[in-house]
């Protein structure tokens, strides 16, 4: 069953992945495409939006929208007992931070989808052998529940507890491009390289809409 899931995982990155090359063959100028259903409201179309949330990070400091005004970010759902994809997708997004390590407009939030075990303790520990600055990047944890809705109806990622699978959560290994409008500009599959240098090079092109 797990493994049936992470194909079906891989079928739908690469479909998407498809998709957001194909809309970028086009000048470097051209926006970003904007991800997720819009409804027309008049003459004008409305793409969803992250919805509101409100967190606790490493820091015992709350994380809510406000935190990402007049930023853009990458976000990602984890567990820090993850036997699996976890570190890697830890590892390629620290990529990206490295990346960006010295832009102010580029943050980084990854939540934690098992809040019981992940204390904030252990949350700022792991920010700590990163060697990443509170600032820039947000560890966060939550009521289940509430993160575990917020990644699937906002963040259209997969994250849920099952028993059947390595550590007890099943999860997507996503990072999540986010823009200052709280719009969805891009998904990337963690356990491709080169996906990680389009989410790189993503962000430049981003930043350039944007700011």
């Amino acid at each position: 069953m797990y493994f049936v899931y992470f194909y079906h995982m891989e079928r739908i990155f690469f479909i998407c992945s498809v998709i957001l090359i194909l809309a970028s063959c086009g000048s470097n100028q051209d926006p970003l495409p904007i991800l997720g259903e819009a409804t027309m409201v008049g003459d004008k179309k409305i793409y969803p939006r992250i919805a509101d949330f409100n967190f606790i990070n490493q820091d015992s400091s709350p994380v809510t929208n406000a935190s990402f005004t007049n930023k853009i970010y990458i976000a990602d759902f984890i567990f820090l007992s993850c036997p699996t994809i976890c570190p890697v997708m830890t590892m390629e997004l620290k990529k990206v931070y490295d990346a960006y390590a010295t832009d102010s407009r580029v943050l980084f939030l990854s939540h934690t989808i098992d809040p019981e075990r992940d204390t904030i303790p252990r949350l700022k520990a792991y920010a700590r052998a990163l060697g990443v600055p509170t600032a820039r990047w947000h560890f966060v944890t939550g009521q289940p529940d509430t993160i575990i809705k917020l990644a699937e109806k906002s963040y259209y990622s997969a994250a849920h507890p099952d028993s059947r699978a390595p550590g007890g959560f099943v999860h997507s290994g996503g990072f999540l491009l986010v823009d200052k409008d709280r719009h969805i500009r891009g998904v990337y599959n963690s356990l491709r390289p080169e996906e990680t240098d389009r989410l790189i090079a993503d962000i430049k092109r981003l930043l350039r809409e944007q700011f």
